[in-house]
């Protein structure tokens, strides 16, 4: 789809966009399906949306195309563990674009912009997890500056 980017704004989530960041997440989580066995069937809620909403500590943005909500992410400041050499970091998640409208740079705008929340925190150390086998969104977050430093492994041994 050919969009203006002048017709793009982001945005603080309000409750009024709670159903449609709702979809977004059941969207999310079928898109995620394929890479985790272990995720149960039916709806999943990984977060309740509304406490995003009114939380001091994450700050929860929607992409917004006249007036439709087509994308969302969410910054999150998180403790690091006691061996790191960072008090406190960035978690990024429920990074979201409507699939006609991918490939238009909407997703870097939305981390650039949560970024700089992150930054006017004071804090420098930003992370996110995506799935190993996800190598569209691998790149594109290797693309916006990201790079790999863990991998989960599992075995299920029944």
């Amino acid at each position: 789809m050919d969009v203006n980017i002048k017709d793009i704004s982001i945005k603080r989530a309000t409750t009024a966009d709670l159903p449609k960041l709702v979809e977004f997440l059941q969207f999310l989580v079928a898109a995620e399906r394929p890479f985790d066995p272990t995720l149960k069937e039916g709806q999943i809620f990984y977060y309740n949306i509304e406490d995003f909403i009114s939380d001091e500590k994450t700050e929860l943005l929607v992409i917004d195309y006249k007036h439709q909500i087509i994308g969302c992410g969410y910054a999150q400041i998180r403790s690091a563990k006691p061996y790191q050499n960072h008090e406190l970091f960035g978690y990024l998640g429920f990074m979201y674009v409507s699939p006609e409208f991918r490939g238009n740079g909407f997703n870097n705008l939305l981390l650039n912009d949560l970024k700089k929340w992150v930054l006017s925190k004071g804090i420098t150390e930003v992370r996110l997890e995506v799935y190993s086998e996800n190598e569209p969104a691998i790149r594109a977050y290797e693309k916006a500056g990201f790079k790999q430093i863990l991998t989960t492994m599992r075995c299920d041994i029944s």
